[in-house]
């Protein structure tokens, strides 16, 4: 669970804010539990987490679509529990695009704008100006059917900026489109709203694109934030067992607290081997604990050891050669899932299934996180 400080903005700073929101569809099961969450004007936040963790659910209650069972959202200090969503000036993008099939570009652009009353000559201009943001000028006249799935959400975009919302909420708005043209769809969107300056809630299963576009990402799971913060933060300093292997690869390791002495700690694997580690969420000796070090930051060549890294010996089950990079599997301390990746470069050894290597790293490197349950 993230700590409450992670979710405190100053009152000026608060923009979008989620006040002990609750949400239950049955009146007994909570899919969204106590959130407390706060967004400043111009951010970029995505909330992340596996399909059930509550996060689409919270923006449906944003845009109106479901009602929060109790709480308090409010948009730029007004409750809007109750505004009803076509009257709360919100931008929506889905993964589906729900353009008009029977309308053309121009035209599902126009139609946001003429249920707001603009004159004819005005939306004519706001339509032209969001067509070029997204690089669609020479489309207007199109039909939805006769664009790609890329244009067609380039377009869907398009329409959910074209009356100029300051908050702009997208619900896996990528999900249907291939790898490459989902990762440049990403720079855009991140673009388009940094230059405008709009606000953004995102939502995604899919880490990669979380830590790519957001300013600041929150990982939900069961109905709660786990953890909010920037995406480096999220990566590099995990609040939890939960969030280290949701976020990015990670290498597990399970052990006992032997000690603790402020900011580092000593963890006697299952295996035997003792480490060091920095101690994250576990608070006494005797805890269980889950180790949690990313592949990267594992060395197998000494030379590169610095002073104070800790190392094990391995065995080599399986070496793959990924062009960039190489990954090797390992079984270390009795497990078969060990992972480590070095960059190919002329000095880095190719390792063979079957030998025994040393492997190694810091233990800033290496942190002691809570035992997932049955552990």
């Amino acid at each position: 669970m993230a700590e409450e400080g992670l979710m405190t903005k100053t009152d000026g700073d608060e923009f979008v804010v989620f006040d002990g929101v609750q949400k239950s569809y049955d009146g007994t099961t909570l899919v969204v539990k106590d959130l407390n969450l706060s967004v400043p004007k111009g951010e970029f936040l995505t909330m992340l987490g596996p399909s059930g963790s509550g996060k689409t659910t919270c923006l449906m209650m944003l845009a109106g679509f479901e009602t929060a069972t109790s709480g308090e959202i409010r948009l730029q200090g007004r409750n809007i529990n109750t505004v009803p969503p076509h009257k709360r000036g919100i931008g929506m993008v889905f993964q589906n695009y729900a353009l008009f099939p029977h309308m053309s570009v121009a035209e599902n652009l126009a139609f946001p704008l003429e249920v707001r009353k603009i004159g004819k000559s005005e939306r004519e201009q706001k339509v032209r100006r969001a067509l070029e943001m997204v690089q669609m000028g020479d489309f207007g006249g199109r039909r939805p059917a006769q664009l790609s799935g890329g244009q067609q959400q380039r377009i869907a975009l398009a329409r959910a900026l074209v009356f100029e919302p300051e908050l702009v909420l997208m619900d896996e708005p990528l999900g249907a489109l291939d790898k490459q043209l989902r990762e440049q769809m990403q720079f855009e969107i991140t673009r388009i709203a940094h230059d405008l300056g709009i606000t953004v809630v995102y939502v995604t299963h899919d880490q990669t694109e979380a830590l790519t576009m957001s300013d600041r990402v929150a990982v939900f799971n069961d109905g709660r934030i786990q953890q909010l913060a920037t995406p480096s933060d999220l990566y590099e300093h995990p609040a939890n067992s939960f969030v280290a292997q949701f976020i990015g690869e990670n290498n597990r390791l399970m052990g006992t607290v032997t000690r603790i002495q402020g900011d580092a700690c000593i963890v006697r694997l299952d295996s035997g081997d003792e480490i060091d580690a920095k101690p994250v969420n576990v608070i006494r000796v005797g805890d269980r604990t889950q180790i949690s070090i990313r592949p990267e930051r594992v060395e197998t060549n000494k030379d590169r050891l610095r002073d104070g890294a800790h190392t094990l010996q391995a065995e080599v089950l399986e070496f793959i050669y990924m062009g960039d990079i190489f990954r090797t599997r390992l079984r270390v301390a009795g497990h078969d899932d060990f992972i480590i990746k070095t960059r190919n470069a002329p000095d880095q050894i190719r390792h063979q299934p079957g030998s025994m290597i040393d492997i190694g790293w810091l233990p800033d490197d290496c942190r002691a996180l809570d035992a997932p349950q049955g552990t």
